[in-house]
């Protein structure tokens, strides 16, 4: 509270000179420009920590979060003509993607122009953003790339056998396909089937997006797709794309009035160059667009702001993002530590500040253990509070168990979720050792004394008992959906199987209750609440314990096996040294997806 008036009396003093600022954020007529490169995600992250100044180039994602508050202050504010977005690389997940330009839709039906400006070309998810703008324009000498989707699977039987380690695979489902890429040399009938049908789907999103946002049948976006790459040029011909400028010139079209959609004259002529007449601009070279950065403009409206002086109630949002572990053993991975998250749970069931609670979830699943106790956590919150889960890029396995405890489930038609099923796998290294020299020989009481030794093969006996514990753990897996869902398991088996869904197709069979992004969750969760909850606002519920960081330790042979190509086996190779000894219920994409 002292800080919160400390603050407030600074800004009340200062606040002739924040209103010139907020007065001349933005240029009457001029644009906002947005830079996207690099790493986009959901939800804004924490403010920049200390450890983000010593390390050079080191910058925080864009997040949909702060572009929908961007609009919303735009939305409002008559002076600046638009948005212009200045693109040269997007790294976000399908899901992040549609919220993204979701957000960017929201402007342009709030009734501001957008232009997408990409200077070094266009790949497929940059050109599925873009297609949200009124006018795209690429740099000279770019190739316009939708080229759409694929996934290569790397299957590592052979290499195994070959060094002399001997996987055994147990899983439930006959579409688990965790462990697959360990025991097999090509894509199983199922495996294909199920990522077939993940690609019709976001194919589809493309081809739906291309004909919305270039105006075009989708028969035309298809042939775009299957006939690209192109260059610049020739994208512009075909109408993929608008104009071809250099930045300077950006500037002069955009207030020359050259681009479709504008209101100025178009020009007759045209460049040697081809790119929209910009060349032939004698008379209007001087005329020059303006522009400020999305952050100084977004600085300048938030300083007329005052904080709250007393405490207000909130809604928490509890992050499970990566791999779920019991407890993380180092750090280097993106991690859901079940020790963490528990932690957080209790602390957003206890504040009696918290008035509901969204669960953010962007997981493939990992420990069975973790995941039951996180989902118990989860159940004992939702007694007392709403709780909304809000599925990202991947919410599958493990991360929907944690999820079937929400009262409702959000997710985007590009999640990848589903896959109810459970998985196991050991390596018995006997042949390797063999060939290295290694003798074994073993004194034990009891049977199965030496179970999860590596240096032999488990016998037919020992194969039958972790059978019936897979059993069992998909078993509860089931019931855990069925309550969750408030339908018997014999409607739920059929789905499970380990098969994973796109949102679209979950909420079809159930599984998904509505489908959106980050800020559908809120309205859902605030319509829960009840009607004073409408300005009621997010933020990131933390442990209320300090929970001290795993070491940093590097993980070298995930990061040589990610640089050969073998992206899906890192990822097992990383979620079995934290979940050792565990049972595991994961979604692995075993392959890398070509955009």
């Amino acid at each position: 509270m002292i800080a919160a008036l400390f603050v407030n009396l600074l800004r009340l003093l200062l606040l002739p000179v924040s209103a010139l600022r907020w007065a001349f954020a933005a240029p009457r007529g001029g644009y906002v420009v947005l830079e996207i490169d690099g790493r986009v995600v959901d939800l804004q992250p924490p403010r920049v920590r200390l450890g983000l100044w010593w390390r050079p180039g080191k910058k925080a994602p864009l997040s949909v979060e702060r572009v929908r508050e961007l609009g919303k202050h735009l939305m409002k504010d008559p002076r600046p003509a638009g948005l212009l977005l200045r693109m040269r690389s997007v790294h976000a997940g399908p899901a992040v993607l549609a919220s993204l330009r979701d957000a960017l839709l929201e402007i342009r039906a709030g009734g501001k122009d957008i232009v997408a400006y990409l200077p070094r070309g266009a790949d497929t998810a940059m050109l599925l953003l873009a297609s949200a703008a009124r006018a795209v324009v690429v740099g000279p000498e770019t190739l316009v790339s939708p080229l759409g989707f694929a996934v290569e699977g790397r299957y590592v039987r052979r290499a195994l056998e070959q060094v002399g380690v001997e996987p055994e695979v147990f899983a439930k489902g006959m579409y688990k396909n965790a462990g697959e890429v360990l025991v097999r040399d090509t894509m199983s009938t199922e495996q294909r089937e199920q990522v077939g049908a993940l690609l019709d789907a976001r194919l589809g999103d493309l081809i739906a997006a291309l004909a919305q946002g270039r105006r075009v049948d989708r028969e035309t976006a298809a042939r775009w797709i299957d006939e690209a790459p192109y260059g610049a040029e020739q994208a512009v011909a075909r109408g993929i794309i608008d104009a071809v400028a250099y930045e300077d010139e950006l500037e002069h079209m955009l207030a020359s009035g050259l681009l479709p959609g504008t209101t100025a004259p178009r020009r007759a002529e045209a460049s040697a160059s081809g790119s929209a007449g910009v060349g032939a601009l004698a008379a209007g070279r001087d005329e020059r667009a303006r522009f400020v950065a999305a952050g100084r403009y977004l600085s300048a409206r938030r300083g007329l702001s005052l904080r709250p002086m007393l405490p207000r109630p909130i809604l928490g949002v509890v992050e499970v993002h990566g791999a779920i572990v019991s407890r993380a053993r180092f750090r280097g991975a993106s991690l859901a530590s079940e020790e963490r998250l528990v932690a957080s749970l209790r602390a957003a069931r206890q504040n009696p500040r918290i008035r509901g609670v969204i669960l953010h979830i962007d997981s493939p699943g990992g420990s069975a253990l973790a995941s039951d106790r996180i989902h118990h956590e989860v159940t004992r919150l939702a007694e007392v509070k709403p709780v909304v889960a809000c599925m990202s890029n991947v919410a599958a396995s493990g991360g929907y168990y944690v999820a079937a405890a929400a009262h409702a489930i959000i997710a985007q038609p590009q999640t990848i979720t589903g896959s109810i099923g459970v998985v196991s796998a050991r390596f018995a290294l006997g042949p390797l050792l063999d060939r290295l020299g290694v003798s074994t020989d073993v004194v034990k009481r009891g049977a199965r004394a030496d179970l999860f030794s590596p240096s032999r093969r488990l016998d037919a006996g020992e194969r039958a008992v972790m059978e019936r514990e897979l059993d069992a753990i998909y078993a509860t897996f089931l019931r855990v959906v069925a309550r969750g869902r408030r339908r018997p398991v014999e409607e739920i088996e059929p789905l499970a199987q380990g098969r994973v869904y796109s949102g679209a197709e979950a909420q079809a069979r159930g599984l998904v209750d509505m489908l959106g992004g980050f800020e559908r969750a809120l309205h859902e969760l605030r319509q829960m609440i009840g009607p004073k909850a409408t300005a009621i606002e997010p933020v990131i519920v933390r442990a209320s314990r300090y929970i001290p960081p795993p070491p940093l330790l590097p993980a070298p042979v995930p990061t040589l096996l990610e640089l050969v190509g073998l992206r899906g086996v890192a990822g097992e190779v990383a979620l079995a040294i934290h979940c050792e000894g565990e049972r595991v219920l994961a979604y692995c994409a075993e392959a890398t997806e070509l955009d």
